[in-house]
């Protein structure tokens, strides 16, 4: 089997492990502290907040934001559903916003339009969560003079993103971005197993951050609100969870941040190659922003007959091909549609899904099994 992804682990990751595992830290140590600053140092932003996944960075996201019940979330259609839970988590309304057909993100022209009518009905959103599908980064450009305009808090679910920037700015300095979250999943650009992050400019946000990924406790005298009853005493200040991320993964995470470029350029080269041997095949390659220079973490196609969607997706697979498909659209979820989603609601979402396979992409991928995607690709539409 050809996998769509594969982490890339080597010796000296290994060693950093090793070391972390005869330390005298296993969880809240030294490490995660030095993983952060690495965040910090790459992306240009001032704190970061590791976490035990990207899921769990998104709910405290949204809770540092102040989202809460009755408050309202929109996010796009074409996402993993984290993206849309966290609003949820905090008992949260969410809604969606269609995708462009290009860049297959949220769409800044359907968000204005969206957000016109909600300022004429009282009803415009809290939070919007844009997401850098496959690595594109989305159009901050236009998110941040909309956000400008209405107020709402953004979030950057960059999951696939690190690495990836927007007018030579790396993903996770985005001005218009109040937190940016990027995701540790093995799959993804850099892995720590499983882990997340959460990442701001702002020292507020940050305190709340981090008080939030610890139970809501604090040990910092600064910062108590009575009086402490000796060196003992911590104070559980608002309610919080646990969503701290271990030395064992922030060691592994740093020792892998060291390869970033090194993977982003494979990624790159590896995407390119593919957009060369698929050109003459009735299909889409992923469009690029001028503006944007992607991490790669995604190489999705469009069958332009989406009625052999099903059958290629099933011959490659059986042929030891592991494509994917990238995503289903949240809103028809079945936990989705109990709110009244159903087709029909955001076409450019579904229509890109209909045709949608995401093809193996990964650092380690050779010549010889790229040419094999290719060549059983090719025989199953011709």
């Amino acid at each position: 089997m050809i996998p769509y992804s594969r982490q890339d682990i080597n010796e000296d990751d290994v060693q950093a492990v090793l070391e972390t595992l005869r330390s005298d830290w296993l969880t809240q140590g030294p490490a995660i502290e030095q993983f952060e600053q690495a965040l910090c140092a790459h992306t240009g932003a001032t704190h970061a907040v590791a976490t035990a996944s990207a899921t769990a960075a998104l709910h405290i996201a949204c809770l540092a934001l102040g989202l809460k019940a009755g408050g309202r979330l929109w996010t796009t259609p074409n996402t993993f559903v984290a993206s849309a839970n966290c609003g949820r988590y905090c008992g949260a309304q969410v809604d969606f916003v269609d995708i462009d057909p290009r860049s297959y993100n949220l769409d800044p022209q359907a968000l204005a339009a969206k957000l016109a009518d909600a300022a004429r009905t009282n009803t415009l959103p809290d939070v919007v969560v844009a997401v850098d599908f496959a690595g594109q980064p989305c159009d901050w450009d236009a998110l941040g003079k909309l956000k400008q305009q209405y107020g709402f808090r953004l979030i950057d679910d960059a999951s696939h993103a690190l690495g990836s920037t927007w007018n030579g700015r790396p993903i996770g300095n985005m001005p218009a971005a109040d937190i940016t979250v990027f995701s540790f999943h093995p799959v993804k650009m850099i892995t720590t197993a499983e882990g997340g992050v959460a990442i701001t400019q702002h020292d507020e946000i940050a305190e709340s951050l981090r008080l939030l990924r610890n139970h809501g406790i604090t040990r910092e005298a600064s910062k108590l609100q009575q009086s402490s009853h000796g060196p003992w005493y911590y104070e559980q200040q608002s309610l919080g969870y646990h969503y701290r991320m271990t030395d064992i993964q922030a060691a592994l995470g740093a020792s892998q941040l060291k390869r970033l470029n090194e993977f982003v350029k494979t990624r790159q080269q590896r995407a390119a190659r593919y957009d060369a041997l698929l050109s003459a095949l009735p299909l889409a390659t992923p469009w690029q922003h001028s503006a944007a220079s992607s991490a790669r973490h995604l190489y999705p196609i469009r069958l332009h007959d989406i009625s052999q969607r099903r059958r290629v997706f099933e011959q490659l697979r059986q042929q030891g091909i592991g494509v994917q498909v990238h995503y289903i659209p949240v809103h028809l979820q079945p936990d989705y549609r109990q709110f009244g989603f159903a087709e029909g609601r955001y076409p450019q979402a579904e229509a890109y899904y209909a045709g949608a396979i995401s093809l193996p992409l990964f650092t380690r991928m050779t010549d010889a099994e790229q040419d094999e995607v290719v060549a059983r690709l090719t025989e199953a539409l011709t």
